[in-house]
């Protein structure tokens, strides 16, 4: 993963994912359904300190980040495992996070870019497309879950994070040009709603030979601030419906303070890589679309850096006056939205602990609390671990448990406004008439398989909600699946209905994915609804 942080005059990398964009030709993908309740409906803009549907209804981002598409791999980590992406996918979405904030470099992007580290066996479908498609991918299916998607990107090169938003290799008009390909790209689907334009902009420099971003300073080659503006709306002027997620920078000046010159001035209050907005207040970014403005900050715990607020006598009481003075105060003054784009921590210190539950106290509860991305759901996130465990697959009860009543599932992702699970009907009438059924072996390897079962309601009244099972000779056992909810009872499957997609209508057909261990074997006996297909 990839770390920031930034006190007076020393910044610690905190690394994730990354950024990119592309000079390819853009190529729509269909739009997706506009999300319901849990993520708003249509696209999302701003009103004062809320972010709100097509409806005006006040949405409240909850998500996670799932990074990898920024390093070498140009795509999610992860599909390495044995969970399938749309099982991960899934995952989330049950657990609560409406949102994904997808890092990206702009190797990423280039025409020819590989994706690497997929197991094929798991994942056939990704095998050949290239990191774009597989964002496809992800994005196609989130979006049918009710769920959102932020890109974010978060370095010019797989090689590593910047402290500006070009390099001497990756230009400004490299950067925009990219912005606006994905903004084409993925016109017209809502899923996609915006643009957080540069990950962690950081000082550099001992001041005051300041060499890094700065914000409001007027420089154009360093003032963030500027620069946002111009990458923001060039990306509206093709994309006018989308958010800017803009972050902020570690030390205004855009150096680190030289405590040793005795001079006063060039020492200053600097916070995490992108986590300052002291400045946003006077020096707004200004915006050609209204009401498109969301300020992101970053804010990370001591597994990423000792700040000298988490050493202070009066920690942990201090903290709510520190992100007031850094970001808080916009959304308290009714200046802009906030949507944490990264926080996290392994809270292997138990001040760490402290500092999430604190954390998260103050973004407050219910719709109206402040919108965040959790990092992250990599496990493999150097220094701040993951909610995925390392198999990918369980999650880290600790963590979840802080983040839980903070989260609004989306709709069909499981749980209700403050994540408890969402009451299932106890009645579940058959079909009339009858179903029926085939399968299909996607892929088997030594010791498992994968495949999917198709169930077709051929009777005449709709199933809702619907529920398959199935048999598998000894031996066999469920390791993962997707469409629905699937558990193992002995030699019984069962694939429940998941809430997004409960009813099964005269005709219509689900596909439940899965993976197994064992020797291949196709199920038997399948049932829908207690009815033999």
């Amino acid at each position: 993963m990839h770390r920031r942080s930034a006190l007076g005059g020393a910044i610690t990398a905190l690394a994730t994912a990354a950024a990119g964009v592309l000079v390819a030709a853009a190529v729509s993908t269909a739009p997706a359904v506009a999300a319901p309740a849990g993520t708003g409906t249509g696209y999302l803009h701003t009103d004062g300190n809320k972010i709100v549907d097509s409806t005006g209804t006040t949405v409240r981002i909850t998500g996670i980040n799932w990074f990898g598409m920024e390093t070498d791999n140009k795509t999610f980590h992860g599909l390495w495992s044995t969970n399938p992406w749309r099982g991960q996918v899934d995952k989330m979405a049950s657990l609560g996070y409406n949102t994904l904030r997808v890092p990206y470099s702009n190797d990423a992007l280039k025409p020819g870019a590989t994706a690497s580290g997929i197991n094929d066996f798991v994942n056939p479908d990704l095998v050949g497309l290239s990191p774009l498609q597989i964002l496809d991918k992800v994005i196609e299916y989130a979006g049918g879950k009710g769920m959102r998607v932020i890109l974010d990107r978060h370095r010019p090169t797989s090689a590593g994070q910047s402290a500006l938003w070009y390099t001497p290799t990756v230009s400004e008009a490299t950067w925009i040009n990219d912005w606006k390909m994905l903004a084409q790209r993925y016109a017209g689907n809502t899923t996609v709603i915006g643009a957080d334009l540069h990950n962690e902009p950081h000082a550099e420099g001992t001041n005051p030979a300041a060499t890094g971003a700065c914000w409001g300073c007027g420089d154009p080659a360093r003032d963030w601030r500027l620069a946002a503006e111009r990458a923001g709306n060039a990306i509206l002027s093709v994309q006018p419906n989308w958010l800017i997620f803009v972050e902020g920078v570690s030390c205004p000046s855009g150096g680190l303070s030289n405590v040793w010159d005795n001079d006063p001035s060039n020492d200053e209050d600097c916070g995490w890589w992108g986590g300052n907005l002291t400045k946003a207040k006077d020096f707004p970014v200004r915006l050609d679309v209204p009401n498109r403005l969301v300020y992101s900050p970053h804010e990370y715990a001591t597994s990423v850096f000792e700040q000298n607020w988490f050493k202070s006598p009066d920690f942990p009481t201090n903290l709510p006056g520190i992100w007031d003075k850094y970001w808080g105060y916009l959304h308290k003054q009714n200046i802009a939205p906030i949507m944490m784009g990264e926080f996290g921590s392994t809270l292997a210190d138990p001040r760490d602990r402290v500092w999430l539950e604190k954390l998260m106290a103050y973004t407050g509860t219910g719709v109206d609390g402040m919108s965040f991305t959790y990092w992250s759901w990599n496990p493999n996130s150097g220094d701040t671990g993951g909610i995925a465990l390392d198999d990918w697959t369980n999650i880290n009860t600790t963590k979840q448990a802080i983040l839980q009543p903070y989260l609004i599932p989306p709709v069909g992702g499981g749980g209700g406004p403050t994540g408890t699970p969402t009451a299932t009907p106890t009645s579940t009438p058959p079909p009339s008439g009858g179903c029926t059924a085939a399968y299909r072996q996607v892929n088997a390897w030594q010791g498992g398989f994968q495949g999917e079962l198709t169930v077709t309601n051929t009777g005449t009244a709709t199933v809702n909600p619907w529920q398959a099972t199935w048999t598998w000779p000894a031996g066999v056992s469920l390791a993962s699946g997707w469409n629905a909810t699937v558990t193992q009872s002995g030699a019984t499957v069962t694939a429940a209905a998941p809430t997004w997609a409960g009813a099964l209508a005269p005709g219509a057909s689900v596909t439940v994915g899965f993976t197994a261990n064992g020797a291949s074997a196709a199920p038997g006996a399948v049932k829908l609804n207690g009815v033999a297909c």
